[in-house]
């Protein structure tokens, strides 16, 4: 790990993640809830792939996966990491499908604040529209009221608002789209799922940018004797109740392989420093408290070793990179397109 942990090499130069002070990390109860990189006992998901044989858009009052809070503390981090050189194939994608008078079709699945479309969006040619998805309503309000306007030669970019879940993910229901989208999603579903999404998109012909999967390695600074079975625990907690956590981007890897479409992943690390001492004291949290509740007995040293990184974190002297994977799945197309 370099000492520049908060800067990352891109083909367009060496970008910096931009400061986001966030709340008071020097409060170890300043927590804001839902954040961390893994659910809470009695929170969902915020979009379910398949069916459960129920109404899906009569759960009003189930919480939401995460907290508008932690989705916009963390936006700058995941703009910083998404990897840029999966853009150029799937520009080159896009700009063989047959041209539409409304131009591409976006579909965000599970989009949060919208994070995603304001990352991509201003990155792509051409008039677009984007189908926001998720469950919960102040989400899909805050994402379509700051979602971007114009893509990235001037061109009209709109949205609309899906509330509820894609209740049985088909290559119908993604009839006429240009691409699906996903941040922070993969690591979240199941198998099941991810092969439903694998051939819902594999049907309709469109590609896949599904990004910022948790990878299972982090590197801190200075290296902890607890860093090691804190990741182990905090891993096999993602990987409760058959979620695929840090083997989300490997099995969407081998589930769009298997219907024919060519795929390719990318490294998308964190690189946290001094200026996102906010979002790491609310990371850190998060981490060490999935290993705990994975694991039990570590409340004590855990206890301890949380306190030293969130006083080091304070003090401007600890540096994280937490890995992620992107993936592009280029789906073969439908309709004669190239």
């Amino acid at each position: 790990m370099t000492d520049q942990a908060t800067t990352q090499q891109t083909g367009s130069g060496t970008d910096a993640v931009p400061a986001q002070p966030g709340p008071r990390y020097e409060d170890t109860r300043s927590v804001i809830p839902g954040a961390g990189p893994a659910p809470r006992p009695g929170e969902r998901a915020t979009l379910r792939l398949r069916g459960t044989g129920t109404d899906t858009d009569t759960e009003p009052d189930e919480p939401a996966r995460y907290a508008p809070e932690w989705l916009q503390l963390r936006e700058p981090a995941d703009a910083f990491a998404r990897a840029h050189d999966l853009l150029d194939p799937l520009r080159i994608r896009l700009a063989n499908l047959p041209r539409r008078a409304d131009g591409f079709i976006i579909h965000d699945i599970g989009c949060g604040t919208g994070s995603m479309g304001r990352w991509l969006a201003p990155r792509l040619d051409g008039a677009q529209h984007w189908v926001l998805h998720d469950r919960d309503p102040y989400l899909l309000h805050f994402a379509a009221v700051a979602s971007p306007r114009s893509a990235a030669d001037g061109s009209r970019v709109s949205v609309e608002t899906r509330r509820g879940d894609v209740a049985r993910l088909t290559a119908d229901a993604l009839a006429g789209a240009s691409l699906v989208t996903a941040s922070a999603l993969l690591d979240v579903l199941t198998r099941e799922d991810v092969d439903a999404l694998a051939a819902a998109c594999a049907g309709a012909g469109c590609p896949a940018l599904l990004t910022l999967s948790v990878a299972g390695r982090v590197e801190l600074t200075a290296p902890h004797p607890l860093d090691q079975e804190i990741t182990e625990a905090f891993n096999a907690h993602q990987k409760r109740g058959g979620l695929l956590g840090p083997d989300a981007a490997t099995a969407a890897a081998e589930a769009f392989s298997e219907h024919g479409a060519t795929v390719r992943i990318d490294s998308s690390p964190w690189r946290l420093g001094p200026e996102q001492a906010g979002l790491t004291a609310q990371w850190l949290r998060g981490w060490v408290g999935a290993a705990v509740e994975e694991r039990p007995e570590l409340a004590e040293p855990a206890g301890r070793y949380l306190a030293e990184r969130l006083e080091a974190c304070a003090a401007g002297d600890l540096r994280v990179v937490v890995h992620h994977s992107d993936l592009l799945a280029l789906c073969r197309p439908v309709g004669g397109a190239a």
